[in-house]
């Protein structure tokens, strides 16, 4: 499975903080709603929570009526697993969902932590080559990636100065 989502995709240093009010409403953590400064990754990794949460469960863990009603939700990890979903999850992906929504960015895990959760190490032996390899590869292919938006950066800043020096 893939999922994308490139509409505001940029390469910002991960301990740069940032103070963009930008994405899809459902996945804003809470310090992007609040409007404060905040650093890329931990609202990633919230994210990540909603992904997981919604994979899991058919819907998205905050929903509102209006986006007040949403943000509110958002800003205090008001969400609720249906009863059936929750008795059916294991008590490590229920902490790991809990860990991804905690409000405040800087308890929230790395990228790395959550690979070396309980709830992703209890992955049948079988599978963890497949998880490897698309680890590596997309790890690769985000270099690729970030690699080519430089360069296209450069290209359209030459474009735009050779458009300029025409003129």
């Amino acid at each position: 499975m893939k999922i994308i989502d490139y509409g505001f995709s940029t390469c910002i240093p991960n301990d740069k903080k940032i103070k963009i009010f930008c994405g899809t409403p459902s996945y804003m953590a809470p310090e992007i709603v609040r409007k404060t400064e905040y650093c890329g990754p931990p609202a990633d990794i919230w994210a990540i929570g909603v992904l997981m949460f919604t994979i899991l469960s058919g819907q998205f863990p905050y929903r509102g009526a209006t986006d007040e009603e949403l943000y509110d939700k958002i800003c205090r990890a008001d969400y609720n697993l249906p009863s059936e979903v929750k008795e059916s999850l294991s008590k490590e992906a229920l902490d790991l969902l809990a860990r991804l929504f905690s409000i405040s960015a800087d308890d929230r895990p790395s990228a790395k932590q959550i690979l070396q959760h309980s709830w992703l190490q209890n992955v049948s032996e079988s599978h963890k080559p497949v998880i490897a390899t698309v680890q590596s590869e997309e790890y690769l292919s985000i270099q690729k990636r970030s690699h080519s938006q430089k360069l296209d950066g450069v290209a359209k800043k030459q474009n735009y100065q050779t458009q300029n020096q025409q003129q």
